[in-house]
């Protein structure tokens, strides 16, 4: 993985993400490498990996802590901020830099909540911090329950078990917990229902969207049906049907 250091002149983004008013990414680029990423589009605003794939760079914001403090100080209504929408916040890079932690002390600072999404048990690192800050709730991305498909479309990826782990864990401590169940991969819904349900107050699905990027590799492991409009239908229809209130489709909330 190549990490390189960039500074930068703004934190907040504003968000187009439905009840999100703006998005923070501590990082350009992931270290997690999924193939059917629909943020590889950002490689083309990378400072020094323009030309490099997706998934085998990372850019680190150091200046990203300060630069959200000055913008805060000067906003006069808090906002709902999401963590992160176009990079993983815990991606492995955080273990060296440190950056989505502070700012997430900066947002609790200024009184500001905050949602974390992310596909790393990392997060976990952080939980005595996210006991004590505001307004706070933390999704764990898990598209499927079988992590032989993990391994194949998530190679860098942390293992299925430790992401359903770190939401037991977020969960007992009395923190708001979220699955994203996108994009629906091979699955066995019933198997990913009973894993996620103890532990979630909230599921969001969504489907495979940009279905190009990996037609070829689910061909080759006989994962075909996955890719039709029938399997999306019918295993959002079974995963809304098993976590009932708790779930709702992204189509629903566009």
């Amino acid at each position: 993985m190549n990490v390189t250091e960039i500074t930068i002149k703004t934190a907040l983004v504003r968000s187009g993400i439905p009840g999100v008013d703006y998005g923070i990414n501590p990082y350009l680029g992931c270290g997690h490498g999924c193939l059917y990423c629909y943020a590889a589009f950002m490689t083309r605003y990378a400072r020094h990996h323009a030309s490099s794939r997706w998934g085998t760079f990372v850019e680190a914001k150091v200046n990203i802590v300060e630069i959200l403090r000055g913008e805060l100080s000067r906003k006069r209504r808090k906002g709902s901020v999401m963590l992160s929408s176009v990079c993983d916040p815990y991606q492995p890079a955080e273990l060296r830099y440190g950056l989505t932690r502070g700012c997430l002390e900066v947002l609790r600072e200024f009184g500001w909540g905050f949602d974390i999404l992310t596909r790393s048990p990392l997060v976990t690192r952080d939980l005595a911090f996210l006991k004590t800050a505001p307004g706070v709730s933390v999704g764990l991305t898990i598209p499927t329950d079988n992590d032989s498909v993990r391994r194949i479309l998530e190679p860098n990826a942390p293992p299925i078990a430790g992401r359903i782990d770190a939401l037991r864990k977020l969960h007992d401590a009395g923190i708001d917990t979220w699955a994203f169940v996108g994009p629906m991969l091979p699955m066995d819904p019933a198997g990913l229902f009973e894993a996620l349900d103890p532990h979630v107050n909230h599921v969001l699905i969504d489907r495979l969207n940009y279905r190009s990027k990996v037609e070829g590799l689910f061909r080759r492991h006989a994962w075909e049906d996955a890719l039709s409009e029938r399997y999306a239908l019918e295993t959002e229809e079974v995963l809304l049907r098993l976590f009932g209130k708790k779930a709702e489709s992204v189509r629903s909330t566009a």
